[in-house]
């Protein structure tokens, strides 16, 4: 597995990451196996996968001890990042957002005896709390910093502005935002401002949840409780507009002899070395699939094909429902 330095402080991580989060719940009730989640984990390092991507509110809780588990006796062999911020109750829809500093202490307290390690490699603030100048939740981060309890600091979901103030008080080394051939949002204004100053971005979903891998026909194809089932692209009308873009996919990768998953993470990898898409998986066949787009190289004129057919705002429908919407930092 390739390299890759996300920002300017010296983390380094393997050129694609492992979403950890399908594992424990939000695509299906009936969980992954435990056992088999284990080994999935344990699989994606065997590959060379070191970031592995996981948060507080993934089950809530859950997540972070499976992660933690996985890696008894194998810490060294990988990066953990996690999040903070999104709060929310087991057994409910309802998020909120808390960007408090003595919140983000409490946090990284908890994350860390979850995950049974003594220092997190990597903590995002999950999403922007408008009620709190981000220059008091990044400066309780860069205490934490201090204490070596993280070492390096990242935001998800956050617009050019906040980065901007965010980064003056604490280097950033990473922004995670939604990114792929049907989330290409980020190409307006969030990766000029990243390269400009220096941080690495996490392109997370980058198989549109799994949308783009081209395994689904029919929305029926989804679990009964399937988040994805209530998401304004998995609707109707939109459902079938989007699987018209992922028949064009499955052509042009049908003639790169790869899989619509891997064209869609190789194309992903070549918008710029300092971005790491974390697919994520339950099962190891497809995290191998995943793995091997790593070595696809694509043309120039391969990626202008790609683009004439999944161009800036190609996909129908926005990317989550309006209660979650209003999470995002605009």
């Amino acid at each position: 597995m390739k390299v890759r330095s996300l920002g300017a402080q010296g983390l380094k991580t393997s050129a694609l990451g492992f979403g950890c989060m399908g594992l424990s719940e939000f695509y299906s009730s009936s969980a992954t196996d435990e056992n088999e989640a284990l080994a999935v984990i344990r699989r994606a390092l065997d590959l060379g996968v070191t970031l592995l991507d996981t948060a507080d509110m993934y089950g809530p809780h859950r997540n972070e001890r499976l992660v933690g588990k996985a890696l008894r006796g194998r810490r060294d062999a990988a990066l953990i990042s996690t999040k903070f911020g999104i709060t929310r109750e087991a057994g409910s829809a309802a998020r909120g957002v808390d960007g408090r500093p003595e919140y983000v202490r409490a946090c990284c307290e908890a994350s860390l005896q979850r995950l049974g390690v003594e220092t997190i490699d990597l903590y995002y603030q999950h999403r922007v709390d408008p009620k709190v100048p981000i220059e008091e939740t990044v400066g309780a981060m860069g205490d934490l910093v201090r204490q070596g309890k993280i070492r390096f600091i990242g935001l998800s979901e956050a617009a050019p502005a906040t980065l901007r103030r965010a980064h003056k008080v604490h280097p950033i080394s990473a922004l995670q935002t939604e990114y792929s051939l049907w989330s290409r949002d980020p190409e307006e204004q969030i990766l000029a401002t990243v390269r400009e100053l220096g941080i690495g971005f996490v392109a997370y979903s980058p198989l549109g949840r799994g949308f783009l891998a081209g395994r689904f026909d029919q929305l029926d194809d989804l679990a009964a409780d399937d988040y994805r089932r209530g998401t304004p692209r998995f609707q109707a009308e939109n459902f079938a507009r989007n699987r018209s873009l992922v028949d064009q996919i499955k052509r042009i990768a049908a003639e790169k002899a790869c899989t619509p998953a891997q064209l869609a993470l190789a194309w992903l990898l070549a918008q710029g070395d300092d971005i790491v898409p974390i697919p994520g998986t339950t099962r190891a066949d497809r995290l191998e699939e995943n793995c091997a787009a790593a070595d696809i190289v694509l043309s120039a004129e391969d990626l202008a094909r790609i683009d004439s057919v999944a161009p800036r705002d190609v996909a129908a429908g926005t990317r989550y429902h309006e209660r979650v919407m209003h999470l995002l930092n605009g």
